[in-house]
């Protein structure tokens, strides 16, 4: 008895090249709409090419970041939301590269799905075009990856990378940091792109997405939602002030977690936890969840999303030149010496 052999197509395996094809014409002529004059590649290349030329900065040194979006995304599908995902994760590497003291020059995402729908990948990218726009970044490239069975019918996952420039001799490295030094946060606008397990473990189990309460002003899903913020035009400006001796970008690991990864030996940090008022959003999450302080503390930021490490003598300076940016800048507290962090400053 003879075999017979059974032909199955690219598509019929569950790889649609043209759905593929398709969302590059969607995407193409916005994507093009965040190129500089630095960008000498089209859409379409092997790779992504800028010209290295940088003005006024005499010893360019480049900064790299990638990041992703995390679970996160599991409330955007469940909202069937997706043109801000895109924005979290461009904000979150600018964020990320301006905690060293750069500016963005290019960005560039992978997108990887089990079945691509080619309106859901465009309103993932129009995000990346509209934060790349924002933060003057360039969305010189990106990887679209089609698997099947790798993820849930309707589910796919973010990373991107981006490449910034700082002059050397301007680096935020904490090397400056003394003893003294000021703590000043700024705002977040809610989780960002972090603690997301926690948090729908902690309201998910109980409450809809779609449940609306009076202390969040909004429903639950759209706080949850509430986009990640680029810190990159209130800050970037006043670091010609030579007053920001570091910043942190409060993520994963919260305000103590993240600060203290640009804290010189021998010193540590005091934090007034009074010093703001924690938004209601977190004080939900806790209380439902019975989430105990220190975990709070450890998963998110807590309201504050960036952490300016300010020369005592300019700290009023600088708090006054981020309100005249509108900002709400928080005096949160200050940088002491490690034997008085050991005997119990918190």
């Amino acid at each position: 008895m003879s075999e017979q052999t059974v032909r199955t197509s690219y598509k019929e395996a569950g790889v649609d090249i043209d759905a593929g094809e398709e969302l590059v014409r969607r995407i193409k002529t916005g994507v093009r709409s965040t190129f500089s004059r630095h960008v000498l590649a089209d859409i379409g290349m092997f790779g992504g090419l800028f010209r290295a030329s940088f003005g006024n900065i005499h010893r360019p040194v480049l900064v790299s970041s990638v990041d992703g979006v995390g679970t996160k995304l599991k409330v955007a599908f469940a909202m069937n939301r997706h043109h801000t995902v895109g924005q979290d994760l461009v904000n979150h590497c600018v964020n990320d590269i301006l905690a060293c003291g750069a500016k963005p020059l290019f960005f560039m995402d992978y997108f990887a799905t089990g079945k691509l729908n080619p309106s859901v990948g465009e309103q993932v990218i129009q995000g990346f075009i509209k934060a790349c726009k924002e933060n003057k970044s360039s969305l010189i490239g990106g990887e679209t990856a089609e698997m099947p069975g790798m993820y849930a019918d309707g589910e796919y996952d973010l990373a991107g990378t981006i490449v910034g420039v700082v002059e050397e001799s301007k680096i935020l490295t904490g090397k400056k940091i003394r003893a003294g030094d000021i703590l000043v946060g700024l705002p977040s606008t809610g989780l960002h792109t972090n603690g997301y397990s926690l948090a729908r473990a902690a309201l998910l189990n109980k409450y809809s997405i779609n449940e609306y309460f009076e202390e969040l002003g909004t429903t639950l899903g759209d706080a949850l939602m509430r986009i990640h913020r680029s810190y990159l035009k209130s800050v970037f400006p006043l670091l010609s002030l030579n007053a920001v001796h570091a910043i942190s970008h409060i993520t994963g690991g919260g305000i103590r977690g993240n600060t203290m990864r640009v804290i010189p030996r021998g010193l540590g940090i005091r934090i007034d936890w009074h010093a703001w008022e924690r938004p209601a959003l977190f004080r939900l999450i806790q209380t439902t969840g019975g989430v105990p302080e220190e975990d709070m503390r450890r998963t998110f930021n807590l309201g504050i999303g960036l952490v300016l490490i300010i020369d005592a003598k300019k700290a009023g300076k600088v708090v006054s030149a981020l309100r005249r940016r509108n900002e709400q800048p928080v005096v949160m507290g200050e940088v002491v010496k490690e034997f008085e962090r050991k005997r119990g400053v918190r």
